[in-house]
């Protein structure tokens, strides 16, 4: 199987897996002061301070979380159940801006405080690369600041792969004393992320700016089934999960000691090799893409196609072909042996069109015709090899049955 979806999960590398085996051997509860459990704990801290430290922040704001979605939903509402309320003057603070084009982890997440705990949700648009307009933003923060709880959204965009402002954006929220999430999730491991560059870049007051960061070890060669939260220490936020209040009274439970030291490797490996990881994937999406631009002239990249490599993620390449299901190429693909998606893996298997790329302007017909290719740590030129000879088959196929579906609805 040639493996092309890499932004869904990326194979485990050799150091996490040694990492955590070795760890499933330690015993002891980090909480437990006699040493077998302080040997456990030693081991713990130490996995979060080489995690802080490939996000440019303090070991102490690394906060374990059981995946990527549980901090996404600790940010948001923990962050917007400590500020609805200003406790000074008691006024209320119910709106979280957020752009369109949204991960589900946050979609569904502030949908739900809208529909249970009385949240406004403030919709901001983004551009035709699936950008954040900054004008609205700014816009939206001097109309009202005070009445917002926070800002939240993503470092790069999970589908097309485009990277947000994101030190602009910290920028206005730290000015309008505001505390901004970012999702991280899909950019860890792929872009450089410095926590506290921002925060000082930004002159950030406290609670303010960039308060809070979402990662992922699954999505940077680590296990699945852990994800951390960055909080600032100067940010407060109501729990999801209470207990024991084991890390800062924020998350409660017992923490996976070895899952923890996995990620750290992890970590470790992808930080270190992130600027030749860097060109040697962004040199394969290259070649892929003009790859399909010659098999496919119809298909159309999605997402920010400018030089530079600060405008999109490395590994991400997302086309729409005309008058094709996407789902229907994914499977043609998988059967001739090459796995790719329509889009976040989170969402696979509902055959709707990419909320994406309608946010972003395009038709419903684009939207349908979605297609992500993903390269990761173990992509080749092989495997770019093998994408591009499958495609024209695919594409063939999966046009006919498009067709012959279009037709059988304009008979009804």
């Amino acid at each position: 199987m040639v493996y092309l979806d890499h932004a869904a999960t990326t194979p485990m590398l050799p150091e996490a897996i040694e990492a955590l085996t070795s760890a499933l051997a330690v015993v002891g509860n980090p909480a437990s002061i006699h040493s077998a459990g302080q040997q456990a704990k030693r081991l713990l801290e130490e996995s979060r301070e080489q995690i802080a430290a490939t996000l440019g922040a303090d070991g102490i704001e690394i906060v374990f979380t059981g995946n990527g979605t549980e901090a996404v939903n600790l940010a948001i509402k923990g962050l917007w159940w400590q500020r609805r309320t200003d406790s000074v003057t008691g006024a209320a603070r119910p709106r979280i801006l957020v752009p369109a084009g949204e991960h589900h982890a946050t979609i569904d997440a502030v949908e739900w405080l809208a529909v249970h705990e009385g949240a406004e949700i403030v919709e901001l648009p983004i551009d035709e690369v699936g950008r954040l307009r900054l004008d609205v933003l700014a816009d939206e923060l001097a109309r009202d600041a005070a009445s917002v709880a926070l800002v939240t959204m993503l470092w790069a965009n999970n589908e097309v792969g485009t990277i947000q402002p994101v030190e602009e954006v910290a920028r206005l929220t730290a000015r309008a004393g505001v505390p901004l999430h970012i999702d991280a999730i899909a950019a860890y491991g792929q872009v450089p992320i410095a926590f506290h560059a921002v925060r000082r870049a930004t002159d950030a007051p406290r609670g303010a700016g960039l308060v809070a960061l979402s990662v992922s070890a699954h999505k940077i060669g680590g296990p699945a089934g852990i994800g951390a939260l960055v909080l600032d220490r100067t940010a407060a936020v109501e729990p999801l999960i209470h207990g024991g209040g084991q890390q800062r009274k924020v998350r409660s439970g017992t923490q996976d000691v070895a899952a923890a030291a996995s990620f750290a490797a992890a970590a470790r490996v992808a930080a270190s090799r992130l600027g030749d990881d860097t060109a040697r994937m962004s040199a394969l999406r290259d070649r892929l893409v003009a790859g399909v631009a010659a098999a496919v002239p119809a298909a159309r990249l999605s997402g920010d196609v400018g030089p530079g490599a600060s405008v999109r993620l490395p590994g991400n390449a997302h086309f729409s072909f005309p008058g094709c299901e996407g789902d229907s190429l994914l499977f043609l693909l998988d059967a001739a042996g090459v796995a790719v998606s329509t889009g976040s893996a989170c969402q696979a298997g509902v055959p709707e069109p990419s909320h994406v790329l309608i946010a972003m302007g395009r038709s419903e017909a684009d939207a349908r015709g979605a297609l992500r290719i993903t390269i990761g740590h173990t992509s080749t030129d092989a495997d770019v090899d093998a994408f591009l000879a499958a495609l024209p088959a695919a594409h063939a196929q999966a046009a006919r049955a498009g067709l012959a579906a279009r037709a059988t609805s304009f008979d009804r």
